[in-house]
């Protein structure tokens, strides 16, 4: 069984899926595999996302999938119309919005609040000591379009060290460190993902014993 992650770029489909992993695994009697998708880009990702996921939901050989997941940071795309002007507006319009594009009961849309890198902020452990000093005590999906966090993580590396933040090698080197049980209790949206991975996962298996006691 497994699922399939659609993301925008080339820290999602090289951290996330063992980031996830990690988290479900253990909440389930058959591990599952995920298999990213890498966008260039979040306007690549809105303009083909009903051709993809039709490509892997409704073709016969692909009949093990759990579903597909896409993944979008909350900042960034320019999808929104003029009165989703607040985070949760925007979240909730833009996922409508793309599974309306979609329209197959096994696609969910999932927005990181504000992007990936608040995860990273749930532990501020996984951060060298002159960055985590200087991190913001508010919740990590509060860390918002004023600053997005890849933003503020840059202006603390370039402060510490002299050198930008690198998103794709220090964002898989952060990622492996992260405990996701810990980002799971501090990022309610992070939460829904991974309740709503899990669920799926669980009614597969069950789906998957059915056929096999029949």
């Amino acid at each position: 069984m497994k699922f399939v992650l659609f993301v925008e770029g080339y820290t999602e489909r090289d951290a996330l899926p063992g980031f996830l992993k990690r988290w479900l695994d253990p909440r389930l009697s058959q591990h599952v595999s995920i298999k990213p998708v890498r966008f260039d880009g979040w306007a690549e990702l809105i303009n083909d996302v009903a051709t993809k996921a039709h490509f892997y939901l409704d073709d016969p050989p692909h009949n093990d999938i759990i579903a597909v997941v896409s993944l979008l940071d909350l900042y960034g795309p320019t999808i929104y119309p003029p009165h989703a002007e607040s985070a949760a507006d925007r979240e909730q319009w833009g996922r409508e919005h793309v599974e309306g594009k979609v329209k197959h009961e096994k696609f969910r849309h999932f927005f990181a609040v504000h992007e990936t890198e608040a995860w990273l902020l749930s532990q501020p452990e996984v951060f060298p000591s002159s960055i985590r000093k200087n991190l913001p005590s508010k919740p990590p999906e509060q860390v918002n379009f004023d600053e997005p966090p890849a933003y503020l993580l840059d202006r603390l590396y370039k402060q510490a060290t002299g050198k930008k933040y690198k998103k794709v090698v220090y964002g898989r080197q952060l990622f492996e460190k992260l405990d996701p049980n810990v980002a799971y209790t501090k990022c309610p949206k992070l939460k829904a993902l991974l309740d709503e991975m899990l669920k799926l996962a669980k009614a597969a298996e069950l789906g998957l014993a059915s056929e096999q006691n029949d």
